[in-house]
């Protein structure tokens, strides 16, 4: 099981660079087509009641972008594919940007950063509620020279817990260090579920541990972020926007605190 086609959202920020150099050694250990998507907002140039598009400030932010592709990309020949969204609206933007982002195995972006964002602020909810991909979001700080090598699947019996395992399997490295973690309101008995997970996972030749903790209402996130450093995740795989039985990480609450407060890389998948 691999990738055969890797999207990454690249713009004109510091952390372009660090998008690209993490999605690239994917593609290189997939064998994978690389395409580089060029997103960012931008308004127009304005002549009294007259707009026109590109702006000279988006051009040459999408020239600055192409370069560095073309850099980091140089020895996979036709497997690096760079398209401009050619878009500077916030509604504009995503639109095209999950449209392009259907017709890719996995998106990288990146953590939107509250101050001096260059995408919308819903940018990557609505990749990962709209594209129908798993989207994997990289931190606004650190380096990330790969994923897998201590993946830790949260759990739970739900429909997008279970696509998050699936698919997260081929960025777990040969060999890794996995855990899966899922949590309990008190008094709930966990089934028989663990057995299931862990047969699952060897069945793709990974050995896994199994770890359940007992949480409360503001402390689910927390912990699991917490657990995550506990364990030198490098990857946290989660299921999106559904609440799974807890009704206090419902309509998305959840996931919006995950990706406010993330600290290593995270797959979303919906």
């Amino acid at each position: 099981m691999a990738f055969g086609d890797v999207l990454v959202h690249l713009d004109n920020g510091p952390r372009s660079s660090v998008r690209l150099a993490l999605a690239r050694s994917l593609a290189e250990r997939f064998g994978a087509r690389l395409v580089g998507l060029f997103a960012e907002r931008a308004p127009p140039i304005r002549v009294g009641v007259v707009a026109t598009w590109p702006s000279a400030e988006y051009v040459a932010a999408a020239d600055s972008a192409w370069t560095a592709f073309t850099a980091a990309t140089a020895d996979l020949g036709p497997r690096a594919v760079w398209v401009d969204c050619n878009r500077g609206g916030e509604v504009e933007v995503v639109s095209r940007t999950i449209d392009i982002a259907r017709t890719s195995d996995l998106i990288v972006i990146g953590q939107t950063e509250e101050e001096g964002a260059r995408v919308p602020s819903d940018f990557a909810e609505r990749l990962i509620l709209e594209s129908g991909r798993p989207v994997l979001v990289i931190p606004h700080s650190g380096t990330y020279g790969g994923v897998g090598e201590r993946p830790l699947f949260a759990w739970t019996a739900a429909r997008a817990a279970a696509r998050a395992m699936a698919d997260a399997l081929p960025l777990v490295m040969p060999g890794a260090d996995a855990l899966v973690l899922t949590a309990a309101e008190p008094s709930t008995a966990l089934d028989e579920a663990s057995e299931r997970v862990l047969g699952h996972l060897a069945a793709h030749g990974i050995e896994a541990r199994f770890s359940s903790v007992v949480v409360e209402e503001v402390k689910l996130m927390d912990t699991l972020l917490n657990r995550a450093a506990d364990h030198s995740a490098d990857l946290l795989a989660i299921g999106a926007f559904e609440n799974a039985g807890f009704p206090f990480v419902g309509r998305g609450s959840g996931t919006r605190y995950v990706l406010r407060h993330m600290t290593l890389p995270v797959l979303f998948s919906h």
